[in-house]
């Protein structure tokens, strides 16, 4: 790198908020860190060269050890409901927000360092992560955003050469992690259960300069950013629905302004079909089950306007019936958003009133047969014609169920007429072939845990980043065996 040239250019918008905004707080020092992975199509995204530095440049920078100029390390504040529970203070115990970036196409990003020691809002935690979730975080937000899925990112990952002790001596890792911005639900309820309206308004603004600069200056500023909110959320939620992903902790604060998927600790992609189906270990009565998780969108969406009221309208009667009637709208745009993914799944490029019926006939049928999600979809555009359905029909432990249903969806599509070719294209952009099965994740994970290997996390990944093409290998598309289930996800704290 020339002398004088900085390795990330920084403009931090957030670290001139109030200081209660934050907490200003460096990174602890990592003793031996090693760089397992620079996103080098990332970096360059963002306006920084992959090669300007060394391995173990990057390794110093990433892991804390050395901030570059610019870099205004802080712990942001925030509150959040955990399972329902409303927690008066959380904020980032274990990650700091290094700075943002303008990247190549004009957007500001947020780069923040996760594992990277305690700050004052860690409590009784250490403020350090294990290798195996920094490594499942890398895989499943690469994965999403292969996928199209709005989503932080993952910029870097390093061993800091310390163990970190959960129920096991691990290795200690940190992630850089890339995101719109950091901004949550429960950034917005730190301020409200403190009655600090004057810090609301702030943070309306502030986000609404970050994420919807067209609402600048809008009257009703505070109610059109939920009305832009819930869009976004809508919209996600119903990607997330699209590939069978199980995001397994909805609380308020991994609930992003920004839109995009936040936190990937127990979360999963489903292999056999159930609305019911939940993996996370601390979810003991299903609250973030797959099927749930529109509904707990919108309940974190009513907190949301809670914290909004004194400034949707002075008369507090007037606020919430405003903020009721904003709220009362989600239903009805996750439903849109939704059957824009169903029809483009099931190939259906127009509308027709028993459209919903019909998705929701194949997805009941699926239940039933313990049908495999993706390969399930993925089969559908082969089953346009009768004697290429093998593929998804195999799927069913009865084969007549999806014979029977197939017959009322050939119909839908006579009717419809168009183009095969296009129709036959619009599914194969809907329908992956790879997701992140949760054996492969495991996998990947214990052999770079146990062994320090990280060529099957390399190869995992490689086939991620491609999920709509059939891989050379396809174990990485198969169900896991009887013996490869995984049942449950850990939290990565």
């Amino acid at each position: 790198m020339p002398p004088g040239q900085q390795p990330i250019s920084f403009d931090n918008s957030y670290a001139r908020l109030p200081e209660r905004f934050f907490a200003r707080q460096p990174p602890a020092a990592a003793p031996r860190p090693r760089l397992v992975r620079l996103n080098a199509a990332l970096a360059q995204e963002l306006g920084i060269d992959p090669g300007a530095m060394e391995a173990d440049a990057w390794a110093e920078l990433f892991a804390g050890n050395a901030l570059p100029e610019g870099a205004e390390p802080l712990a942001m504040a925030y509150a959040g409901h955990q399972f329902g529970n409303l927690v008066p203070q959380l904020g980032d115990g274990r990650a700091l927000l290094l700075g943002e970036v303008v990247d190549i196409h004009g957007h500001r990003r947020d780069i923040q360092l996760k594992g990277s020691g305690r700050t004052p809002f860690s409590r009784m935690g250490d403020g350090r992560a294990a290798l195996g979730p920094v490594l499942r975080e890398y895989l499943v937000s690469e994965a999403m955003h292969a996928l199209g899925i709005p989503t932080t990112r993952a910029l870097a990952a390093v061993t800091t050469g310390e163990p970190v002790f959960r129920e096991e001596r691990l290795p200690g890792a940190v992630l850089a992690r890339v995101a719109g911005s950091h901004i949550r639900v429960g950034t917005f309820q730190f301020f409200a259960i403190r009655r600090d309206e004057e810090a609301l308004s702030l943070l309306v603004a502030h986000t609404i300069t970050r994420h919807d600069p067209d609402l600048a200056g809008t009257p009703d500023a505070a109610l059109a950013l939920l009305r832009r909110v819930m869009e976004r959320q809508a919209r996600l939620v119903a990607a997330w629905m699209g590939v069978g992903f199980i995001h397994g902790v909805m609380n308020t604060d991994n609930f992003a302004l920004s839109g995009e998927t936040i936190d990937y600790g127990p979360c999963a992609f489903m292999d056999a079909y159930h609305p019911g189906r939940v993996f996370s270990s601390i979810d003991h009565q299903g609250r973030y089950a797959y099927g749930n998780q529109p509904r707990i969108a919108n309940w974190n969406l009513a907190r949301l306007a809670e914290t909004l009221l004194p400034l949707i309208d002075t008369d507090p009667d007037r606020a919430l019936e405003r903020a009721n009637e904003a709220i009362a709208a989600f239903p009805s745009l996750y439903e849109q958003a939704h059957m824009a993914v169903m029809r483009a799944k099931l190939g259906l490029m127009t509308e027709e009133p028993g459209d919903a019926a019909l998705a929701e006939a194949l997805l009941e049928a699926m239940a039933r047969n313990e049908a495999d999600f993706t390969l399930t979809f993925a089969g559908l555009s082969g089953a346009i014609s009768p004697d290429g359905a093998e593929a998804a029909r195999a799927r069913f432990v009865n084969p007549r169920e999806f014979d029977t249903w197939a017959e009322g969806w050939r119909a839908r599509l006579a009717r419809e007429g168009g183009d095969e070719a296009a129709r036959r294209a619009t599914m194969a952009r809907a329908n992956p072939q790879v997701i992140p099965r949760n054996h492969k994740v495991e996998e990947a994970l214990a052999t770079a845990v146990s062994q320090e290997d990280f060529g099957p996390f390399e190869r995992l990944l490689s086939v991620l980043e491609r999920p709509f093409d059939s891989p050379e290998d396809p174990s990485f598309t198969q169900p896991p065996a009887a013996s490869e289930r995984v049942f449950r996800t850990f939290c990565g704290t």
